[in-house]
């Protein structure tokens, strides 16, 4: 059985007690080629560009 998730909004669900579901295409954050939040791309490549950080240094 495939589970199917809700995507949240992680900018609207900011601060709040009830989470914020995603207007996706009706959003200027939403990337419809990778039918995701840009947020989550953004975070992603920051990820990414830390742990590259780190293992240059030898940490």
């Amino acid at each position: 059985m495939a589970s199917s998730q809700i995507p949240l909004c992680p900018l609207m669900s900011a601060g709040n007690e009830m989470q914020i579901v995603c207007a996706q295409e009706r959003c200027a954050w939403y990337m419809k080629n990778y039918k995701t939040c840009s947020i989550y791309i953004l975070a992603h490549d920051a990820a990414i560009n830390i742990k590259e950080k780190q293992s240059k240094k030898g940490v």
